[in-house]
């Protein structure tokens, strides 16, 4: 049973949320906060595995609620749940270490599934962020070093395939329907790639493809 802890200064959205994840078996909502403070502190308590938490809020913003629940002895894992997707935002939360991020309009089973993603130590950005993240920070280092290209030479043809989906932008599902390929077994493709690449998660995968030229 994965724990999760929501984060919203926003009563609706919630119990909203709430919903959505209580009715999944195998989640449970076992705390809920206003502000980054109260959340904190219900952390604490609780001790969840995963806060979902907004970016905007009183008192304490996600952004800071997100560094000092890191700052926990048993800290949960934290997925960023924002209305926006400003490049600003997503570095940031990257920066705060923020193991995911999701926008408010992505629909329930993308929330499901993050939230089972996050829990089993993987990363989880939403497809449309991880995009404007290529975007952004591509142009920052264009060209591959040598250790890059001996990384990238490293993988296989299929890799490669898995790889330059996952530079689109791409969820594993969205990856297997296309390579008619099971969810499970992208998944095991991913984790070769990014031990190969030495990358830390998919955005950083992403990064390098976009730089490679391998997401169009």
């Amino acid at each position: 049973m994965i724990k999760v802890m929501i984060v919203d200064d926003n009563d609706i959205i919630r119990r909203g949320l709430a919903t959505i994840i209580d009715a999944d078996e195998g989640l449970r909502v076992v705390a809920d906060a206003g502000d980054g403070r109260s959340a904190v502190e219900a952390a604490r308590r609780m001790r969840p595995d995963i806060a979902l938490v907004d970016i905007r809020m009183p008192i304490m913003d996600g952004l800071a609620a997100t560094r000092e629940l890191l700052k926990l002895p048993d800290p949960p894992k934290v997925i960023i749940l924002t209305t926006f997707h400003t490049d600003e935002y997503v570095d940031e939360a990257i920066r705060s270490g923020a193991a995911g991020f999701l926008l408010k309009d992505s629909p329930p089973e993308e929330l499901v599934r993050a939230l089972y993603a996050v829990g089993q130590g993987h990363a989880m950005l939403d497809p449309a962020v991880t995009r404007q993240v290529i975007d952004s920070l591509a142009g920052r280092s264009p060209l591959l070093s040598s250790e890059e290209k001996s990384r990238l030479d490293a993988l296989t043809p299929r890799e490669v395939d898995v790889l330059r989906l996952v530079g689109r932008g791409l969820s594993n599902a969205d990856i297997g329907a296309e390579l008619f390929m099971t969810e499970g077994t992208v998944k095991g493709y991913v984790s070769a790639i990014l031990t190969k690449l030495e990358a830390d998660n998919r955005v950083q995968a992403a990064r390098l493809a976009y730089r490679a030229g391998l997401d169009a």
